[in-house]
């Protein structure tokens, strides 16, 4: 049973209409997606039909199918467009916030960076995930967060070891421990309990999220080179 019952629906902007066939094209993939982001969200993976995504599109049934072919692609294009994001989408190691988190000399700025990009993430997928989540009797949809999953532990290593390198874990702790522990605290579950069921203001998670991580994978500062 999902909690899809408390989410708020969200007008997205509107955007100039485009004038080339490819940003046609383009415009109406992210119509689609965002009626699909909104139905999985409020009816669940089973409860979604593709003639239900046509309707909240505004585009025929035949135009979802020729982009996405089944309802489980469809998911996975939902995933993606949470991740890459929909002005500019580039993969996590691509976007801003992963260069500052490099870049920083700190580990507090380095988690904080990472905090700030992984909520800009969280904010379009947590609630999309928890759906999701709960639909293990649907195996197309297990399936595609299977995979968002295994995407997510491989990035959020090689981010940990980046973290290592740079600033050095807590004695004891190794990357596989730290690995868990940042896809536990930073994971969709977390913001959607705190932020979405609680209240939370986003920057508020994203102050504690920080200084949790902090303090959970990092030497102290006064070892921290």
């Amino acid at each position: 049973m999902t909690r899809s019952g408390n989410v708020r629906r969200v007008t997205p902007p509107v955007n100039p209409k485009p004038t080339s066939r490819r940003g046609r094209a383009l415009a109406t993939r992210y119509r689609v997606l965002r009626g699909a982001h909104e139905l999985f969200c409020e009816r669940g993976y089973a409860g979604t039909r593709m003639t239900d995504v046509a309707t909240e599109a505004g585009v025929a049934v035949q135009t979802v199918y020729f982009i996405f072919h089944t309802k489980a692609e469809l998911l996975q294009a939902c995933y993606e467009r949470g991740v890459l994001g929909e002005d500019d989408p580039l993969p996590p190691p691509q976007q801003p916030w992963y260069s500052a988190m490099l870049a920083a000399t700190t580990g507090a700025e380095g988690v904080r960076r990472f905090a700030e990009g992984n909520g800009s993430i969280l904010a379009r997928v947590a609630v999309l995930d928890d759906v999701v989540r709960s639909a293990t009797h649907e195996p197309d949809a297990v399936a595609v967060r299977s995979r968002a999953e295994q995407l997510r532990r491989v990035g959020y290593e090689e981010i940990v070891e980046h973290l290592d390198r740079r600033f050095r874990l807590r004695d004891g702790l190794d990357v596989g421990a730290a690995t868990d522990l940042l896809l536990t605290l930073a994971g969709p579950a977390v913001y959607r309990t705190l932020v979405v069921d609680y209240g939370w203001p986003h920057d508020t998670y994203i102050d504690w999220l920080s200084r949790t991580l902090a303090e959970a994978l990092l030497t102290a500062p006064s070892s921290t080179g």
